[in-house]
């Protein structure tokens, strides 16, 4: 698998990324929380405030000391919890590495509605693909995965540094998040209920259209698609490096 650690895609309509900042921060210490509780409380936790698709759809009801705001908050709620310590770290990598140019793209008020719409929709399309299922949905995958579509929208020849293995590479962006959002259909379609290994595909996808088709409609009037005039150059990163090993990635 791919993973993304660093891009070369300076701001430019904003001065520092405060809301992705923000989301990071507050996913840290909601997780921080939810792993003080201890196994019970904390298994309590999840069920009163991740998505539950039986209830979301009204086929269940959570016993009345695990429900603890109405069932379309937990739509909401979810996104800001995780499932341990991996989950969150590799979640937050990816909105470190892309959100920023997405804010960017939008503005700061804008990109907060934009995360809260793509993980409602991504939570939406996971429940509504086994809506009988009682299994709590947690995770800021769907949001970040809107991310992901945007920045591919956005950004699609950005040079990005990735982990391969053991390898740091340079790739463009249209590789990393091609190969990405192709592992998520791939793994979709052989997944029984759309969720195989405690996984959510489909509200990966879900989070992926939505951000795409998001892109469209809330970026900034003079904020351009698909980088007109950028090219990927993966000897301009290496020459960087071999001319000054102690110079850091960029």
């Amino acid at each position: 698998m791919l993973m993304p650690l660093h891009d070369d895609n300076p701001l430019r309509h904003i001065r520092f990324q405060y809301v992705t900042v923000a989301i990071i921060a507050l996913n840290a210490v909601v997780f921080l929380y939810q792993a003080g509780l201890g196994p019970r409380d904390g298994q309590a936790f999840v069920f009163g405030f991740g998505a539950v698709p039986a209830v979301l759809f009204g086929k269940a009801q959570l016993p009345a000391h695990l429900a603890q705001i109405p069932a379309p908050l937990t739509l909401v709620t979810s996104m800001f919890l995780h499932g341990g310590i991996m989950h969150l770290l590799g979640n937050m990598l990816f909105l470190w590495v892309l959100g920023d140019n997405v804010e960017d793209a939008l503005g700061h008020v804008r990109y907060v509605f934009f995360y809260l719409i793509c993980g409602v929709l991504a939570a939406l399309a996971h429940a509504g693909i086994d809506p009988a299922s009682k299994v709590p949905m947690v995770g800021a995958s769907g949001a970040i995965s809107g991310v992901i579509g945007a920045y591919l929208v956005l950004h699609p020849k950005a040079p990005i540094k990735v982990l391969i293995s053991y390898f740091v590479v340079w790739m463009p962006a249209y590789v990393v998040l091609g190969f990405w959002a192709g592992f998520q259909f791939v793994s979709a379609a052989m997944a029984s209920g759309g969720a195989g290994g405690g996984v959510a595909w489909w509200a990966h996808i879900g989070g992926l259209v939505a951000g795409v088709a998001l892109i469209f409609a809330m970026k900034k009037r003079d904020v351009k698609l698909l980088d007109p005039g950028t090219r990927f150059d993966a000897a301009l990163h290496f020459e960087k490096r071999r001319r000054d090993p102690r110079r850091p990635w960029r």
